[in-house]
């Protein structure tokens, strides 16, 4: 009897240790399991519908083709060479519109700046890109040049004004312990409105991609010989419904591509935030 006991113990204790590694493994990593899997339950319904015959392969090719047509374009090259006119369009002028968080910063922190600047950036940020093109090709004419510069205003109004509005909604509690600890205005700056302004300026930061990306697919369908944006209009013109999604999904990768490293950096940084509520 007195042996049982031990022996009953012994079988149950390994389960404990493997259970919290499975808990463990599943919270590190339930978004990209989750995620993985809502997109490959999609692709495997689009699949069987495009092999089904539901639709007809000129309007919609299935993603086994697709990824053929891909795989072909890249060791031919032509892909690649699609990739890397973009991809330098896209740094360029994504490059050039981080001046806007130094501009959001100083707009929303000195109050008669704001007065002055505030019609323009409401102004330019709601105007369509496309109604600035005949303007840009005009002035900079059909080059690289114009298309950095649609990448340009389409990230610089997003990221600006998310970062202004990160300064102005910078809990005056803060400001108040600061000042009457005599803090300076450069001291307040950096270790108070700064810090807080981070996830504002991240925001912006994953809003800019999106408008970037627009702005080099809108370069190049109108004045371009090479780029992502020129051979989804190839593509859609001659019919070639797996070439054109092939770019497509350039673009979609390479955003969220770009949102994952946003989102992790905006996890590095959280602890530089002032904790919210302190004080109230």
């Amino acid at each position: 009897m007195s042996d049982a006991i031990p022996e009953r113990a012994e079988t149950s204790q390994p389960a404990g240790p493997h259970l919290g590694r499975a808990v463990s493994y599943w919270a590190r990593y339930e978004r990209l399991i989750i995620g993985l899997t809502a997109v490959g339950t999609f692709l495997a319904l689009w699949e069987v519908v495009c092999r089904a015959g539901a639709i007809k392969p000129i309007f919609l090719s299935a993603p086994s083709q697709i990824g053929a047509t891909a795989v072909r374009m890249f060791t031919s090259g032509e892909l690649v060479e699609h990739l890397r006119v973009s991809g330098a369009e896209f740094l360029m002028g994504y490059a050039l519109a981080l001046t806007a968080i130094p501009l959001g910063l100083m707009t929303g922190w000195y109050r008669r700046l704001n007065f002055a600047l505030d019609p323009f950036l409401t102004a330019l940020y709601v105007i369509p890109r496309v109604a600035f093109l005949p303007l840009i090709f005009l002035w900079i004419g059909l080059g690289l040049w114009s298309k950095v510069a649609l990448v340009f205003l389409g990230a610089f109004f997003p990221i600006c004004i998310s970062t202004v509005a990160g300064v102005r909604t910078v809990d005056p509690v803060y400001i108040r312990l600061a000042r009457s600890f005599q803090a300076n205005q450069r001291r307040l700056f950096l270790t108070i409105v700064l810090p807080s302004c981070v996830p504002f300026i991240l925001a912006g930061l994953r809003l800019g991609v999106g408008r970037a990306l627009v702005g080099v697919v809108v370069g190049e369908l109108f004045g371009a010989t090479a780029g992502v944006g020129y051979l989804i209009s190839v593509a859609g013109s001659d019919f070639q419904t797996d070439k054109m999604f092939v770019g497509v999904a350039m673009l979609g990768a390479f955003g969220v591509l770009c949102n994952e490293v946003l989102v992790r950096l905006e996890r590095r940084v959280e602890a530089w935030r002032p904790p919210a509520g302190v004080g109230q």
